[in-house]
């Protein structure tokens, strides 16, 4: 069988049909699937969507159970964790819904980490690093454009002087480079591409 625009977080099962790997979704499996709006809802009570999966977690007053249920907990209460708690060796401790999070100064609230700026993300060398709440992301860098090339997805170079996005004169011709472009002024004009006289 092959997919002539492949899947991305699936396998080819037949002509141009995907088969998904377990939290994504799309013709090309190309698409996070957003679990938390499933029926029936995964999560008692609040859900947040991650890459490929989801996190559970509760209302303040309650422990998460591994089912994704909220069991209601008198210590969990009196220690005000902004996302429910889990009771380790009878020792209660505050529960972020991903590990993009971390617990604050105070022991109860969650703070985002930066994967970005602290290197803990991990992008190949074309693609850059964008965060987000809990998590982050890898995208083209600028200049790079994701296309399926040869049985899998790439960040290809976007050429600049096809798609006729570059800011080139009238009178100056364009080159393409990687991940760029440069222009040059045509014989009989002098300037640096983007002014010719």
């Amino acid at each position: 069988a092959t997919c002539g625009h492949g899947c991305k977080y699936g396998e080819c099962m037949g002509p141009n049909k995907c088969k998904c790997f377990p939290g994504f979704t799309g013709k090309t499996c190309n698409q996070d699937l957003n679990e938390c709006g499933l029926k029936p809802r995964p999560c008692e009570h609040r859900c947040m969507n991650t890459h490929g999966s989801y996190k559970c977690y509760c209302l303040n007053g309650y422990m998460l159970m591994p089912d994704g249920t909220c069991a209601s907990s008198r210590t969990c209460a009196t220690v005000n964790c902004q996302y429910g708690c889990e009771e380790v060796k009878g020792e209660v401790q505050c529960l972020c819904p991903s590990g993009g999070l971390q617990l604050g100064p105070n022991g109860r609230m969650c703070i985002d980490i930066d994967e970005c700026s602290t290197g803990k993300a991990v992008c190949s060398y074309n693609r850059r690093c964008v965060n987000t709440f809990g998590s982050y992301y890898c995208k083209c860098q600028l200049g790079y454009e994701l296309k399926y090339v040869s049985g899998h997805y790439d960040c290809v170079d976007v050429n600049e002087c096809v798609t006729n996005t570059h800011r080139c004169n009238l009178h100056a011709e364009c080159l393409n480079t990687e991940g760029s472009f440069k222009c040059k002024c045509k014989q009989g004009y002098r300037g640096n591409g983007f002014d010719c006289t």
